[in-house]
């Protein structure tokens, strides 16, 4: 008994010398940083395994957190939803089809906000609309959607984000996550080079103003007048090699309303015009894709996708909401109910605004996003799913170019985030003695994220061993 005893003691002391040994290599490191001369910095480091926590440097301070803020939507979407729910978008006909094949009535398209629509959900949507024995539609084309609000942008976010593909108009509607993809090829010199679009559409027009291997003309620019909410995308400069651009449209539910009537041309079905309203309950349903959770919120952690996170966002909004059109508050009050009722921290002590971490208006600490760490990791069956879902380190994701060697190379899954003045980091890493740690480094105040990048790299090389 006496040797258990002793042998606890000293597993017990080990444990705790090596959570001294790191929590001081972790301080010397951090004090001796030339980067928090002129910037801020929070850290917090917990020992999973041992439930410990290792390591807190100004980890109750607030800070905008940038695209980490994905944790926080994505751990509440899998506990709230669940992995098996679903985003479903569908198709449904009021009136009669006559032997004609002509509908008398309306077609209605109802958005559930699946930020993955492609072009081949809508035309496989056409086929099975002209299966169904519709052939011309003496009514109106309608899409529904009243799932949200009219606010097209988040709270906070920078208006001269757009036209960039990042920051699309929100829409219960989403055709190519409101984006075309602009595609120039040079073809012989001085002529104009060839312009390809996709999604085909008629809703935009293309004003080709660059020349082929020439020089003079400047540099290559691929753009539409968004200040006027133009769709002319103009094309203008040199091109000497292939060249793409995605541009966001203006906006994304009559982008998607403006296609589908031309895809249902191009399908055989004649369509005068489209408008916008609710679909009523005696509706009969025509098809319906009901897209899962899981590809949506990987997009949003891997690739740190903004759409995705919003989407998810304003699907946890419908959760206990009596609106019939979901804005961000309700999204808000069901992040914060969240917040105080399983991670145990007061809402009112943070705020949140989006899902995604685009909002100049987000505070939250990096100890409030440790919490969230722990919790899903004391969720196995959801910790599976969110663990494989982060980039990690030298492999994928947008951590495929950091830490390509070392211990933390294959080992980090982490979720990055970059907004100007913003670097941070937040996710797991394994030590060589087995042990798995979480940690949340935000850097504030940074005209440089390359530095701020090489700052974290080095911290989870030294949490690695």
């Amino acid at each position: 008994m006496k040797r258990y005893l002793l042998f606890v003691v000293w597993v017990c002391l080990c444990g705790n010398i090596w959570a001294q040994l790191l929590q001081d290599r972790i301080a010397d490191y951090v004090r001796s940083s030339s980067l928090l001369k002129t910037s801020e910095v929070g850290v917090a480091v917990y020992d999973l395994t041992s439930d410990t926590l290792i390591y807190g440097y100004q980890d109750k301070k607030l800070y905008r957190p940038a695209s980490i803020e994905k944790i926080i939507t994505s751990v509440t979407a899998l506990a709230q939803l669940g992995i098996d729910y679903t985003f479903a978008t569908r198709v449904a006909y009021t009136g009669t089809i006559l032997a004609d094949s002509t509908l008398q009535g309306d077609l209605y398209v109802i958005g559930g906000f699946d930020s993955e629509f492609t072009e081949q959900d809508m035309k496989s949507f056409a086929r099975q609309i002209h299966a169904a024995g519709i052939n011309k539609i003496e009514g109106h084309l309608v899409g529904d959607v009243s799932m949200m609000d009219d606010v097209y942008w988040g709270t906070g976010w920078a208006w001269d984000d757009t036209p960039e593909s990042f920051q699309p108009y929100l829409s219960p509607l989403m055709l190519n996550r409101g984006c075309v993809n602009v595609v120039v090829s040079p073809s012989q010199a001085k002529a104009a080079p060839k312009v390809t679009v996709s999604p085909a559409s008629d809703y935009y027009t293309i004003e080709n103003k660059a020349v082929s291997y020439c020089t003079d003309a400047g540099n290559l620019c691929i753009t539409r007048d968004w200040l006027n909410h133009s769709n002319v995308i103009t094309i203008s400069g040199n091109v000497s090699k292939r060249a793409s651009k995605l541009l966001n449209m203006y906006s994304s539910k009559d982008f998607f309303m403006s296609t589908f009537r031309f895809v249902l041309q191009e399908e055989g079905i004649s369509v005068s015009s489209f408008s916008f309203g609710e679909c009523p309950s005696h509706a009969q349903n025509i098809c319906s894709l009901n897209r899962s959770l899981i590809p949506i919120l990987e997009r949003a952690l891997k690739k740190s996708d903004n759409l995705a996170a919003e989407s998810i966002f304003y699907h946890l909004g419908m959760i206990d909401s009596d609106s019939l059109h979901i804005g961000f508050k309700d999204a808000q009050n069901a992040v914060y109910r969240f917040m105080n009722e399983e991670i145990g921290y007061d809402s009112d002590n943070y705020k949140i605004v989006d899902g995604s971490g685009v909002s100049m208006y987000n505070y939250i600490s990096p100890d409030l996003l440790l919490a969230y760490l722990k919790y899903i990791y004391g969720r196995p069956d959801l910790f599976k799913v969110f663990y494989n879902a982060l980039p990690i380190a030298g492999i994928d994701g947008t951590l495929s170019g950091r830490m390509k060697k070392g211990l933390a190379c294959k080992n980090v899954h982490a979720k990055t985030g970059t907004v100007t003045g913003v670097c941070s980091l937040a996710g797991y890493v394994k030590t060589k003695k087995g042990k798995m740690l979480a940690f949340v480094i935000i850097n504030q105040n940074i005209l440089n994220g390359k530095s701020a990048r090489k700052f974290q790299d080095a911290l989870c090389e030294i949490l690695a061993q």
